[in-house]
């Protein structure tokens, strides 16, 4: 693999794997503050009916706070997953690089034995 490929496969690698943790990161920050700013129990004048558990503890929220912060976690968790996935095909190619086949240094094979 060229060094250009090898060099713009590293920079979609980090393209998808920082935006995906800091939506881990945010998304880990809202349910905090959901386990401090939600009832503990359902409050149908407030439509709070959905409920969510974190930490053990359950909350109840709207229709629009529960599809929001799914949509935040899901998300997050493909982005950095697909960022994950090239950073390591990145890194095979790396290595692939780095030591051809066959060119390996005889002290190495030698502290094996």
């Amino acid at each position: 693999m060229k060094r250009v490929r090898l060099a713009a496969l590293k920079f979609f690698s980090l393209l998808f794997l920082l935006p995906g943790l800091a939506g881990l990161i945010i998304s880990a920050m809202i349910s905090t503050h959901y386990l401090d700013a939600m009832p503990r129990l359902p409050d149908p004048a407030a439509h709070r009916l959905i409920p969510r558990g974190i930490h053990g503890i359950t909350v109840y929220q709207t229709v629009s706070e529960d599809r929001t912060l799914n949509l935040i976690e899901y998300s997050s968790v493909g982005v950095f997953l697909v960022g994950l996935v090239l950073g390591g095909v990145y890194l095979e190619k790396w290595g692939s690089l780095q030591m051809p086949a066959g060119e390996e240094k005889p002290e190495l094979a030698e502290n094996l034995r």
